[in-house]
């Protein structure tokens, strides 16, 4: 045997033998396992190899969880506000601004421990039992059990325990969907394959995890647990990282940049207080802890945290369940979707789609095993002839499918192809169950791989006798002599022309079957192999493919009207993904780069690669893993859509991980953030639509706090530095801070999408939420409402002479100039004064009613007028406040109006 490399963790590995390339007898001899194992050699190997199981992960503590949740520095600043608040005495805004906090953390804690499961979902996918042969007979023992040199059994329905080089296989057909993504399960034979075989054509072997389909089959155990096909991906799933959302880096970005500005200019303040004001120092002190309350969006984690939760209750609303809260936001920049073909751009249902007759050439319509739909002739007129009925007999016929349709459900009982035929036999006018009936089946030779066809005996009652047979269409035309015309009469066979047909067919992807008919003689009850080498009537050609969905085409041209790129990777054939992806409408179909092409390039050469092809076929997980990283090094934001356990890697990795919530593995839904509940491509241009209208409401959320935080901080800094009266005091700045401004604020994350929100390009990864027009926004309204404030504060000041009176004005001042400044926000680039503008939305109209009716509490109520300093105005003092606010609102609409006509105006 061969020498064993060490585990990292002292554990033997088992041997890194390409296995698909040998033979069963060689494969004996590397295992030294000539005949079955004893239950002492069993034991023995068991405790060289270990045990056939993925090893468990090291579970993260709950306290090491929420160490990482406090670790942001938007946590910090907000903790230090809080002390601040504490230590001025006000205790109950302390309280509010720590709920805050707590939320925040709390919400990711949880989020993160949905994310630990995903390793846990793989290993529930491993057989729990085996029938394995030892040297005292078969058993049925724990799949744990198993060791390199075990001989196993399989049958139709068993889940494969491990990694299987088969020795013996029967019409053995494997679903291997959750390691290679192909829609059909794949035949299995004893061959050998060359090294550089894909896994997908591996047809020698049987891996842990996939499920027999139908057939029987018995393999040696080549490799168990952490060293099989699911195992590699186990462990690759375990060290790939989750990025970071762009919106958190944006946030942490702003919160670092934020504080340290806060942190330096109170202290700049504090001494430029003491040279220039002449404060005693307890005062100036308590004016720039005030001015740090000030400077501080506490409100901000709240408003994000609320936006981006109504994004998932919509979210859920179009079939999609969203996982990591943050990941909404991320949507709205994806500029590439990496997309699964089958379930996902398809609807992993085979379907006939094209027929080929002597004379004709039809077209079929219709929806995979959906029985609506039409045989079509070249001129798009329903085909009929009794060549087109005998063809659809044979395919109801030579068939042990059934297709039942049940509420709305579509249940198969057999052979996806085999369902195909007989949907085909239904749009093309037969009765399948009449049919049956009336032509049932004598005799019948059932599908083998080395035969590569099926025949049947049928007779009609009356005394009339046929085989019907279908296979590989290079196997039926070596058994026919002639061909059925479209009168019905035959004909001599004319090979050229189909050969022809069959490589066009091919060439568009699709899995090509031929159809024959053999007279039988009256009394003939028993059919051999040998009696049908010859003399049979080819009656046509179907091809089959999994169609795309309808929905799934409109959607990718919704993306690509977006600026996103749309790429298909996918384990299937090079073929039938560039046949599947021009039908799409993909945009680059020419080239199909191939697993073993991807296997040739390193790193440099595939980011090179990526950006000008689409479609990337028979491709493994870490495949997928580089092509993601690729188009991450590219600054892309990537959205991977995957079902199976080869996708869980790449779903991890991805910017944004979509699962497939129907016929997705658990284990490629707890790797993701995202799961669509109709798996369904066109739920993820709706998703898309929907993150960018978070990002927009977010902006607006942004542009909204700032300004009233820069306005509250420029009139402290100015009353510091001129050695003026503080126009507001710190607590009442946190009761706008806190409640007026969080009230108005949550409003915008109702905001509906705007209308070209899907014509734009995406945004760049690291465009930041403060730039440009924001941020011109955000100087320019400060500065509005540091005037609002002084202006109130000295007009009370010169008619009433009282500074309890003065700023509860310049307060009430500021919240009304915050609610004309939200009708104004919510429509950035065109004008707010339309009646659109002025009624909103029903959220918009009654938070201001909340806040009209929490600042009369503010200034009417004895209890907040002793707590925060206020008292109550007179009603030319309300109506001060009322114009001041819709005194901002029009200087904004000039504002915008002139913006507007700079931009049309150009450079020139």
């Amino acid at each position: 045997m061969a020498e064993s490399e060490e585990r990292n963790n002292g554990e033997p590995h088992q041997q890194t033998t390409e296995w698909h390339v040998l033979g069963p007898v060689s494969v004996r001899e590397q295992l030294e396992a000539r005949a079955p194992l004893s239950a002492e050699e069993a034991q023995n190997r068991l405790t060289q190899y270990g045990p056939n199981a993925l090893p468990e992960a090291r579970a993260k503590g709950p306290w090491a969880r929420l160490g990482r949740q406090l670790r942001n520095f938007l946590i910090y600043v907000l903790a230090m506000a809080a002390v601040i608040t504490a230590s001025l005495g006000h205790w109950v805004d302390a309280g509010v601004i720590m709920a805050v906090v707590v939320l925040q953390t709390l919400v990711g804690f949880i989020q993160e421990g949905k994310a630990e499961q995903a390793l846990s979902a793989i290993r529930h996918m491993l057989a729990p039992k085996a029938r394995v042969v030892r040297a005292d007979g078969q058993h049925q023992i724990d799949a744990a059990g198993l060791v390199p040199g075990d001989t196993v059994l399989l049958e139709p329905g068993d889940r494969v325990p491990a990694d299987l080089r088969l020795e013996k296989s029967h019409n053995l057909k494997i679903d291997e969907a959750i390691l290679t993504g192909e829609s059909e399960a794949v035949d299995k034979s004893t061959e050998a394959v060359t090294s550089d075989a894909a896994l997908g054509d591996q047809a020698g072997m049987a891996f842990s995890g996939t499920m027999v389909a139908t057939g029987t089959g018995r393999g040696i155990v080549v490799r168990t647990g952490a060293d099989t096909e699911i195992g590699r991906i186990s462990g690759l799933l375990a060290q790939t990282t989750t990025l970071k959302t762009p919106l958190l880096e944006q946030m942490d970005k702003f919160a670092r940049i934020l504080s340290i500005i806060v942190i330096v200019a109170g202290i700049a303040i504090f001494f430029g207080g003491l040279w220039f004001s002449g404060l005693p120092f307890r005062e100036l002190f308590m004016a720039v802890v005030g001015l740090t309350v000030a400077a501080i969006p506490e409100g901000l984690p709240a408003i994000l945290t609320i936006t981006l939760a109504i994004g998932v209750r919509q979210m859920a609303r179009r079939k999609a369940v969203v996982r990591r809260m943050p990941v909404i936001e991320t949507l709205g920049a994806v500029s590439v979707i990496c997309s699964d073909k089958t379930g996902t751009l398809t609807r992993n249902e085979m379907m006939v789609t094209r027929a080929v007759l002597s004379g004709a050439r039809l077209e079929v319509t219709g929806e995979g095993y959906d029985f609506d739909g039409a045989v079509n002739g070249d001129s798009g007129q329903l085909a009929e002839s009794p060549q087109l009925g005998e063809l659809a007999r044979a395919a109801a016929l030579c068939n042990d499918a059934h297709v039942h349709h049940d509420s709305g459900r579509v249940r198969i009982n057999g052979d996806p192809m085999e369902a195909a035929l007989s949907v085909f036999a239904r749009k093309a006018g037969f009765d399948v169950e009449s049919g049956a009936t009336h032509w049932p089946r004598k005799d019948e030779i059932p599908f083998d791989t080395q035969n590569r066809f099926m025949a049947t005996l049928n007779h009609d009652h009356h005394g009339h006798s046929v085989i019907y047979l279908k296979g590989a269409p290079e196997r039926i035309l070596e058994m026919c002599a002639s061909e059925v015309a479209e009168s019905g009469e035959t004909t001599a066979l004319n090979r050229a022309f189909w050969d022809q047909v069959i490589t066009e067919m091919a060439s568009e992807g699709l899995r090509v079957l031929a159809l024959a008919r053999k007279p039988a003689e009256q009394g003939f009850t028993e059919l051999a192999i040998e009696d049908l080498e010859e003399g049979a009537e080819l009656l046509g050609l179907v091809g089959l493919l999994d169609p795309p969905r309808q929905e799934a085409i409109r959607a990718i041209a919704d993306c690509h009207d977006a600026g996103i790129r749309v790429k298909m990777i996918t384990g299937d054939h090079g073929v039938t993904a560039g046949a599947i992806a021009r039908k799409l409408g993909l945009k680059n179909t020419k080239r199909v780069l191939t697993g073993k092409e991807l296997d040739h390039l390193d790193d440099d050469q595939l980011r090179d690669l990526v950006g000008d092809v689409d479609v990337f076929a028979r491709t493994s997980p870490e495949h997928k893993l580089r092509l993601v990283k690729a188009l991450q090094a590219l600054h892309g934001v990537v959205a991977m859509t995957g079902d199976g356990v080869n996708d869980a890697p790449a779903l991890k990795r991805a910017d944004v991980g979509i699962a497939m919530g129907v016929k997705g593995s658990e284990a490629a839904r707890e790797a993701s953030s995202v799961v669509l509940l109709d798996d369904n491509f066109a739920s993820i241009a709706a998703a898309v639509r929907e993150g960018r209208t978070v990002y927009t409401n977010l902006k607006k959320g942004i542009a909204f706090m700032l300004p009233i935080n820069g306005g509250e901080s420029i009139s402290l800094i100015t009353a510091l530095l001129l050695g003026l009266t503080l126009p507001i005091s710190a607590l009442q700045i946190l009761w706008v801070n806190m409640v007026s401004s969080v009230v108005l604020a949550m409003t915008l994350a109702f905001e509906p999408a705007e209308p070209d929100v899907m014509k734009h390009p995406p945004r760049a990864r690291d465009e930041s939420l403060l730039r440009g027009f924001v941020v011109w926004r955000v100087a320019f309204v400060s500065l509005l409402f540091l005037v609002g404030i002084f202006a109130a504060w000295y007009w009370a000041m010169h008619h009433y002479g009282s500074e309890t009176t003065a700023r509860t004005l310049a307060v009430n001042t500021l919240v009304a100039m915050e609610m004309f400044y939200l009708f104004a926000v919510r429509y950035l680039d065109s004008a707010s004064i339309t009646l659109r503008g002025v009624l909103g939305t029903p959220i918009v109209l009654l938070a201001v009613a909340a806040v009209i009716a929490l600042q009369l509490l503010f200034t009417y109520l004895p209890w907040f007028n002793r707590t925060f300093g206020s008292e109550a105005l007179s009603l030319d003092m309300l109506a001060f406040a009322a114009g001041s606010g819709v005194a901002l609102l029009v200087i904004l609409e000039l504002e915008t109006a002139l913006r507007k006509r700079l931009l049309r105006a150009g450079p020139g």
